[in-house]
């Protein structure tokens, strides 16, 4: 049960197809595919961000808002935008997060439509191994970041290996697919997904990959058997 991933000059479209296609059972299969440790590890990444009321954060590639409320949650006065590359799950993430205050915004995470040096925090999850191009979203963020502001990555790694191994390569392979056909009906958005874990870049690229960005102190924690990974870095104050 496999399909090829899309070529990088495909990818945006087919991500916007396919988040739309899915929106309306997103978190369901998150909680399912994650036996429920999804909202923990969101927990985790927005405590790394260290959110207060008088900050203005952005949470990109939004989803259906879940990373925004736990950050409502901390900061009940804080100015939270959420921004997503798929209309189908704003309208989502709208209707759940109503009354909370929060912003949505449809919009492409490698051409942010916003001023330079404006928000205190950025946090994405399920983000970068989503995009096409991993350097210029990061420059996106590093460029509409106040000096000392940082972001936060919540995202699956490729696991390394150890006796687990075997169990992960077929939960990817098989396991998520079959409950992507069952519970969403699309055992293509399901393929992807996993398939895009395994060709994305291990934990410690991408900390490279954040300097290279031109963030200071990039740093990451894994979780969940090495599959999940938080990384942080701050823009620089000089």
């Amino acid at each position: 049960m496999s399909s090829p991933l899309p070529s990088p000059q495909e990818k945006r479209t087919y991500i916007q197809q396919m988040f739309s296609r899915i929106a309306s059972h997103y978190d369901l299969m998150n909680r399912l595919i994650s036996f429920g440790m999804d909202n923990m590890w969101r927990e985790k990444a927005v405590e790394v961000l260290h959110p207060d009321d008088a900050g203005r954060y952005l949470d990109i590639g939004a989803g259906t808002g879940d990373l925004s409320l736990e950050i409502r949650y901390r900061a009940a006065d804080a100015t939270i935008i959420a921004l997503d590359l798929t209309q189908e799950m704003v309208s989502v993430g709208r209707r759940k997060t109503n009354q909370t205050g929060i912003l949505w915004v449809v919009a492409d995470a490698q051409a942010l439509p916003f001023e330079n040096g404006i928000f205190s925090g950025i946090i994405s999850g399920y983000l970068l191994r989503n995009v096409t191009d991993i350097t210029q979203t990061l420059k996106e963020q590093w460029r509409v970041l106040i000096p000392g502001g940082q972001t936060v990555s919540l995202d699956t790694t490729p696991p390394g290996r150890n006796a687990l191994l075997p169990f992960l390569y077929v939960y990817y392979r098989w396991i998520i697919p079959m409950l992507g056909l069952f519970v969403s009906g699309d055992v293509e958005a399901y393929t992807y997904l996993p398939e895009s874990t395994r060709r994305h870049n291990t934990a410690e690229i991408l900390a490279l990959t954040l300097a290279e960005a031109g963030f200071q102190s990039p740093r990451f924690t894994k979780l969940m058997l090495g599959t999940m990974a938080i990384h942080t870095a701050c823009k620089p104050v000089d």
